[in-house]
C-alpha cells in the first residue's frame, strides 16, 4: 500500500540538501519511493500534513533508557555516579525494572520524534526485547565494566552478555547489537582490547565513554603519559567501530587520531554541562572530517529523551564556545541529529535522509501552534523554536507509532502504571540514599 504525505515542507537532509518548500513524500512499506515539490502522484493514503515540517527521523545516538526510574535524583549531587548511582544500580535494578522502564522511555522517544536509539546499560537483552516491540529502531550494547553489576559479577561476563546479544539479535531488521565497554577507566587495558575486537569481529558498533571525566583525563596522564583517546589508539582500539561518547577533554593530537581512523563521536550538551564536565570540540571535530551524532544521555544524566532540547543547547554552546554567532547555523545541527546519528552507527545507508530507497522513518512536525509561527526557516524552527510537543506524527519502518501526538501502537498511561509498580522496591532501596538525593 502506497502512502503519500503532502502539504508539508519536506526537509530531505540528503546530499543536495533538497528542501521542497510545499512537498510531499511518498513511501511503500518500509521504503521511501520518491519526494518532491507539489502534491505528487496519487495514493492509497493520502495524509495532509497541514503546513508542517516533514523531516527524517531523528536519532538518539547515546543514551541510558532503562534509567527511567533515576530521573531527578541528586540532580546537584556531585560524583553522584559513585556516591549513589553505581551502588543503586546494584542493589535494585532488576530485568523486570528495566524492561519497564525501556518501554516508558521508548514512548518517549517516539512523542519526541525519534525514531532510532542507541543505548548501553545492564540487562541489555531486555531493552532490545521492548524497543522490538515498541516498533523502535535501536542499536543496544550490554554494559562491559571492571565491577560487579545488577546483571554480572564483573567485565569478562559482560563481555559474555555482548556474545548473546549480539547472536540472538544481528540481523534483526530494526533491532542492532553493539559491544559497549563502559569506559576508558572502568576497564582493564586488556578487556577494553577485547571488547574492541569482538566487535570488530561481529562487524558491530563498540561504544563507549571517552575523555569525559576529570579525573579520567588525570589517571591517564600520570599513569600512561597519554590521553585516553591516545590510549586507545595505542591499544589498537581506535578504529571505524569506535563510537566516542562525549569527548569533551579532546586535543588537536587526538582528533587528529579519530580522523585518521575512522573513529565517530557522539555529542551529549545537555548532560554534560549540567554535570559541569565541559563543552566538546565539535567544530573542530568536525572539521577534521569525524563523524558526530548527537545524544541525549540518559534520563538522569539529561533528564530528557528528546533531541530538541539538545539542538538549542548545542547552537548556544558552541557558538559561545568559540564566540562566533555564524557558527552551527541550524541546519547543520538537524543534519546531526539526523544524518549525523546515521553515520555513527554506519546506518547512513538505510535511515538519516528523506531518498529514494531508504527506510520510511520520518517525523511530521506541526506548525499550527502558538511558538510556531512564522515559519521563514524551517530549520531554525526546529532548532530554535520547536519542542518535543510540536510533533505530530511519527512513522518507523512505514508504521505510523505516533498520530495527532498520541502513541498509536502502545497504551502511555497502562505502561507509566506498569512501571511505577515496579518500581516499589527501588524507591525503598533509593531511601538509604535520601542524603544525596
Amino acid at each position: 500500500m502506497r502512502t503519500k504525505i503532502y502539504n508539508a515542507a519536506v526537509l530531505t537532509v540528503d546530499p543536495a540538501g533538497h528542501v521542497y518548500d510545499k512537498g510531499y513524500v511518498l513511501f511503500e512499506g518500509k521504503r521511501i519511493l520518491e519526494a518532491g515539490p507539489g502534491c505528487g502522484p496519487d495514493a492509497d493514503t493520502a495524509i495532509d500534513g497541514r503546513g508542517g515540517i516533514l523531516m527524517p527521523g531523528m536519532v538518539n545516538a547515546h543514551s541510558h533508557i532503562p534509567m527511567i526510574p533515576f530521573r531527578s535524583m541528586g540532580d546537584d549531587c556531585p560524583d553522584r555516579l559513585r556516591r549513589f548511582l553505581f551502588p543503586l544500580e546494584l542493589e535494585a535494578m532488576t530485568p523486570e525494572l528495566v524492561y519497564l522502564s525501556s518501554r516508558y522511555a521508548v514512548c518517549e522517544l517516539l512523542l519526541a520524534g525519534v525514531t532510532a536509539v542507541a543505548d548501553m546499560y545492564y540487562f541489555e537483552d531486555q531493552v532490545a526485547r521492548a524497543c522490538d516491540e515498541m516498533g523502535i529502531r535501536a542499536w543496544t550494547g550490554e554494559t562491559v565494566i571492571d565491577m560487579e553489576t545488577c546483571d554480572s559479577p564483573g567485565a569478562e561476563g559482560g563481555l559474555d552478555l555482548c556474545r548473546e546479544l549480539i547472536e540472538r539479535w544481528k540481523g534483526h531488521d530494526r533491532i542492532h547489537p553493539m559491544v559497549a565497554p563502559h569506559a576508558t577507566n572502568t576497564n582493564t587495558p586488556e578487556m577494553l582490547k577485547r571488547a574492541y575486537e569482538l566487535a570488530e569481529s561481529r562487524g558491530v558498533p563498540c561504544m563507549l565513554h571517552v575523555s569525559e571525566m576529570d579525573y579520567e583525563m588525570s589517571h591517564f596522564r600520570e599513569v600512561y603519559g597519554k590521553t585516553p583517546v591516545e590510549f586507545l589508539y595505542g591499544l589498537g582500539a581506535l578504529g571505524k567501530n569506535t563510537v566516542g561518547v562525549h569527548c569533551i577533554h579532546m586535543t588537536d593530537r587526538d582528533i587528529a587520531l579519530m580522523a585518521e581512523t575512522g573513529a565517530k563521536a557522539v555529542h551529549c550538551a545537555g548532560s554534560n554541562t549540567k554535570a559541569g564536565k565541559g563543552i566538546s570540540p565539535v567544530r573542530d571535530l568536525r572539521a577534521a572530517g569525524v563523524d558526530v551524532g548527537i545524544g541525549t544521555d540518559g534520563p538522569s544524566s539529561g533528564n530528557t529523551l528528546d533531541l530538541f532540547t539538545q539542538f538549542k543547547m548545542i547552537a548556544s554552546l558552541q557558538k559561545t564556545r568559540y564566540h562566533d554567532r555564524s557558527l552551527f547555523p541550524a541546519r547543520e545541527i538537524v543534519e546531526m541529529g539526523t544524518m549525523g546519528g546515521a553515520r555513527v552507527l554506519s546506518a547512513q545507508d538505510e535511515i538519516g535522509s528523506i531518498e529514494k530507497g531508504k527506510k520510511a522513518d520520518l517525523v511530521l512536525v506541526e506548525t499550527e501552534s502558538v511558538n510556531m509561527f512564522p515559519r521563514y526557516n524551517p530549520y531554525s524552527v526546529l532548532v530554535y523554536s520547536a519542542g518535543a510537543s510540536n510533533v505530530d506524527s511519527v512513522w518507523v519502518d512505514g508504521k505510523q507509532l505516533v498520530k495527532e501526538g498520541r502513541l498509536t501502537e502502545a497504551d502511555l498511561e497502562d505502561i507509566r502504571n506498569r512501571l511505577e509498580t515496579a518500581m516499589t522496591s527501588f524507591r525503598e532501596s533509593a531511601q538509604r540514599y535520601a542524603e544525596f538525593i
